[in-house]
């Protein structure tokens, strides 16, 4: 089968609960861009969406948030560029390797206030293990045998993780509930 994602084809390694972050690093051989996070991610988790950085042959990303202000570029931000300054995620990658250092929303959001980042690109242990599958349908877009997709989301729930078209649960009652907030619908 296809890598899901080098770090899941072979099961969750379990974080630690009091990760207190790292340093990322883009792909570059020199002058990597480095983002410093001051804490741990949170909702990790494998996306199948077509806009997330994956390593090459995946086909799913690992990623999660962070707090805003636990993100700064602390090393050659200008290699820095957005992908889609349209994309409601603004996704600031490296110019040079394309590696997606961190999303951030600078829009009208549920998740503004939150910086999306792959944990995987720090060579520390201890981040929050993906705690579900999200947008898994998504990879047929890519050009994903659909037929193919029973096995996909059987591997994954033989790892451990939920299978999602959307996000998880708890993730899309929190957009229900701001969207409710915002129209006055709940107060």
């Amino acid at each position: 089968m296809t890598s899901l994602h080098p770090l899941i084809d072979s099961g969750l390694i379990v974080g630690s609960a009091d990760h207190p972050g790292g340093v990322l690093y883009c792909k570059c051989a020199s002058d990597p861009v480095e983002v410093t996070l001051s804490s741990n991610v949170a909702h990790n988790h494998a996306c199948g969406c077509s806009k997330c950085w994956k390593p090459a042959g995946a086909l799913f990303s690992i990623v999660g948030v962070v707090p805003r202000d636990s993100v700064a570029v602390t090393a050659n931000e200008s290699k820095l560029r957005v992908v889609d300054p349209q994309a409601a995620i603004r996704r600031h990658a490296c110019a040079a390797c394309g590696a997606h250092m961190y999303g951030r929303i600078e829009v009208e959001h549920p998740f503004k206030g939150l910086d999306f980042v792959h944990p995987e690109l720090s060579p520390e242990a201890g981040w929050q293990e993906p705690q579900f599958a999200a947008f898994v349908s998504s990879i047929i877009e890519q050009g994903f045998d659909p037929a193919q997709m029973g096995a996909v989301r059987d591997r994954l729930h033989d790892i451990g993780l939920e299978t999602y078209d959307c996000l998880s649960p708890a993730l899309m009652d929190l957009i229900a509930a701001y969207t409710a907030k915002k129209s006055g619908a709940l107060k």
